[in-house]
């Protein structure tokens, strides 16, 4: 099994190399005979006991969302009718290759967790929602299932869209109930009505995987074996200047974005980090270098860790250069479907462009919070206020370079090759 097309290696544990947890069992794909000699076989736990360790764990989802797992599998028992059970691994997040690397090396893993919540609700079917042309993923997918028996539920393999929105909840259970696999203007949350009418739990790879390993340790040690000792390891991916772009780390501990970064070759304090994705926030090197690597120490700043992406920008190049080209891919990557994204997004993205480019004032600033104002909370999904919240933290937060973008002093590397990549896996 290779991965050279989705430049993903086997992951790395930080800060203890040797201390992988999801990675645990070496750097070779698991097979299931593998799989059940490193992780064993939970199958025949009870549903309620399921149920119990989910919500005695405290496992937040590590799609980017954190919500609390066991709400959203609560919500849908109260409801009555049997909840669709959707296993997200479409990582529609462009730097991110964290799903890709469970699928890849450990998809019995997903499996088990996916089995498992469909248990503990009474589901007995499973969808895995990838996208288009994921071949590698899919192609690790189907053998593992092709190994497992037919007991437990029925998994059925999905792919949509392969867009930015369309890994968008929403999206995805739209796509699997056969829609149009864009985001839906909800009334409900999701894990009450779908848009099949049941119950629908969307759960991200990362979350399904966790789910999985809960029932091969003891909760104490799986509370803590993350980076904040109590919600788990967390799986991160870099992007920029760093040794590898797309490498991918498993936090099994605490650490400090400094100590982290220099695990990537990143040895310099960077001009500039975005934190927690292409809608993530915006930090300057030097008040992030000293920040534990957690949400609790990010939280002050408005941010989290997200959907796990770090992208570093280093010393010497424009960071809002970089702003500006992921919040033109952001505009661009829009479904269409709602006044908030076709009309602002595009003009947001042009005055962003105008600020890398030094050509903006502070008059061209009001326009983008007049326009802020205009389209926050009205768009058909977050995707709107998600990339107003990004564009926002890089003004507030890289205040240096924005003012002398703003006196017409455009960096000298402006037009040099972009250190971010929008161009997908």
């Amino acid at each position: 099994m290779t991965s050279t097309a989705l430049n993903v290696a086997p992951v790395m544990a930080w800060p203890d190399p040797g201390g992988a947890v999801l990675f645990r069992g070496g750097s070779s794909r698991h097979d299931l005979a593998l799989h059940r000699a490193v992780f064993g076989d939970d199958s025949t736990r009870q549903p309620s006991e399921v149920a119990e360790l989910i919500e005695h764990s405290g496992l937040l989802g590590r799609g980017g969302a954190r919500f609390p797992l066991a709400v959203k599998l609560a919500a849908a028992r109260l409801e009555g009718a049997e909840p669709v059970i959707i296993v997200n691994a479409s990582e529609s997040e462009p730097a991110s290759r964290k799903d890709a690397a469970l699928c890849l090396w450990r998809p019995h893993l997903v499996l088990d967790g996916a089995a498992a919540v469909a248990r503990s609700v009474g589901s007995r079917e499973v969808a895995i929602r990838l996208h288009r042309g994921a071949r590698a993923q899919e192609t690790s997918l189907r053998a593992a299932l092709g190994e497992r028996d037919s007991s437990g539920p029925c998994f059925v393999v999905s792919s949509g869209p392969r867009r930015y929105v369309a890994g968008e909840s929403s999206a995805v259970a739209s796509g699997v109930a056969g829609g149009s696999g864009l985001p839906l203007h909800k009334t409900v949350p999701l894990a009450l009505r779908g848009p099949s009418g049941r119950p629908t739990i969307v759960l991200n790879a990362e979350t399904a995987a966790h789910v999985g390993l809960l029932g091969s340790m003891e909760l104490a040690d799986w509370r803590a074996s993350g980076p904040d000792g109590s919600a788990g390891t967390r799986l991160l991916s870099f992007a920029g200047a760093v040794r590898s772009p797309g490498a991918v780390v498993e936090l099994t501990g605490p650490t400090t974005f400094s100590d982290l970064l220099s695990s990537q070759g990143v040895h310099a304090t960077p001009n500039a980090v975005l934190v927690g994705g292409f809608a993530g926030t915006w930090f300057e090197g030097e008040t992030l270098m000293g920040l534990e690597v957690n949400d609790a120490e990010l939280e002050p700043f408005g941010a989290t860790l997200g959907c796990g992406v770090v992208a570093v920008i280093p010393r010497g190049r424009c960071a809002l250069a970089e702003a500006s080209i992921v919040t033109s891919y952001l505009a661009s990557e829009s479904a269409g479907q709602c006044g908030p994204c076709v009309g602002g997004l595009p003009e947001i993205a042009a005055i962003v462009e105008m600020l890398a480019q030094g050509a903006a004032r502070r008059r061209h600033l009001r326009r983008f919070e007049a326009i802020a104002e205009e389209i926050s909370g009205r768009g058909a999904c977050g995707h709107p206020d998600a990339t107003i919240r990004m564009v926002r933290s890089a003004l507030s937060m890289l205040t240096d370079e924005v003012d002398r973008h703003l006196g017409g002093r455009v960096c000298v590397d402006h037009h040099r090759r972009p250190v971010l990549s929008v161009g997908g896996h």
